[in-house]
């Protein structure tokens, strides 16, 4: 388990509300940002400080990998130099009883921060600019929360509240298709079955795909259609209907792929996850499958694959 700081007094009543946290990919000019990887390296059952205001409202427990995802619509113009595209991560946010002030104990709280990317500063206790989502240790958690903490941080919750966040993002993106006036009637309509891997775009990939990758499964009742670069990430209409941004899985190869813990290289070879545990795999019955390939893919297929060996695979 690890423990994060995030400061987010522009967007902390849309994160709260919403259950997730966002960060674009990148700093401003495609620069590389720790504080925006550390979306990435967040795991289920890690705790988050909510930071805002100069103060400790909410503590959150994450619970899911983080996905790629459009700027939330909630932020409106808050952020309006940030990447449209970015991380979610999901999280369960809780309220203190009574909220904390560092500031009001940084003395003692100071020498318990980290050295080196530190949330706020430990001789001041205000804020450190550029930075959001930073690892702090055990200790800091226990000094400003308490050992015992607030909830049971292994807690389960239902999957649909995992999703919520994704589902609203998606629900928002498919109100904006129904309002767009250079669609006609029938495009829109082929767009919002795709999101569910029906119409059109399900007989597209059979252009390219006749069964399962992994287990060879042919039998159309009981494949998925899924995108390769997700629904919610796509340019427009045409990629989302593109025959060449699908696979057709079976329901546990599209879980697996869908959540990043397994992607393809454009030869065939499959790749895993760290995140996936072994013996699942030799659970889920794939593992002899995913060490001997799954064949080339079309070149059309490239481009969509990249993406999601970059966006979406889960190093």
């Amino acid at each position: 388990m690890r423990y994060w700081w995030v400061n987010h007094k522009q967007t902390a009543r849309q994160e709260i509300e919403g259950g997730y946290l966002w960060s674009p990919y990148r700093a401003a000019h495609g620069a590389r940002n720790l504080f925006y990887d550390n979306m990435r390296g967040a795991a289920p059952g890690d705790v988050v400080l909510s930071f805002a205001g100069g103060l400790i409202r909410y503590v959150g427990y994450v619970e899911d990998y983080a996905s790629p995802a459009p700027k939330p619509d909630s932020f409106g113009s808050t952020g309006h130099y940030w990447d449209d595209e970015g991380w979610l991560l999901p999280v369960l946010w809780e309220p203190l009883a009574t909220p904390v002030r560092p500031k009001d104990h940084i003395k003692e709280l100071g020498p318990l921060l980290p050295d080196k990317y530190s949330p706020i500063q430990p001789s001041t206790g205000n804020g450190n600019q550029g930075a959001y989502l930073a690892e702090v240790g055990r200790e800091v958690y226990e000094f400003l929360i308490g050992p015992l903490g607030i909830r049971d941080v292994g807690d389960e919750v239902e999957s649909s509240q995992v999703d919520a966040p994704l589902t609203r993002i998606d629900d928002a993106m498919q109100a904006i298709i129904r309002d767009d006036p250079s669609l006609d009637a029938t495009t829109k309509e082929q767009v919002v079955l795709s999101r569910y891997g029906q119409g059109l775009f399900r007989r597209r990939i059979f252009n390219f795909e006749t069964s399962c990758r992994l287990t060879k499964v042919s039998n159309p009742r009981l494949l998925i259609a899924s995108h390769i670069k997700p629904w919610r990430l796509c340019e427009d209409s045409i990629e989302r209907l593109d025959g060449a941004n699908g696979l057709l899985l079976t329901p546990h190869v599209d879980r697996l792929f869908d959540r990043g813990f397994i992607s393809f290289e454009d030869d065939g070879d499959v790749l895993l996850s760290r995140k996936l545990d072994h013996l699942d795999l030799d659970r889920l019955g794939l593992s002899e499958a995913c060490a001997n390939g799954c064949g080339v893919f079309h070149p059309k297929q490239a481009t969509y694959l990249a993406y999601h060996r970059s966006n979406v695979f889960l190093r």
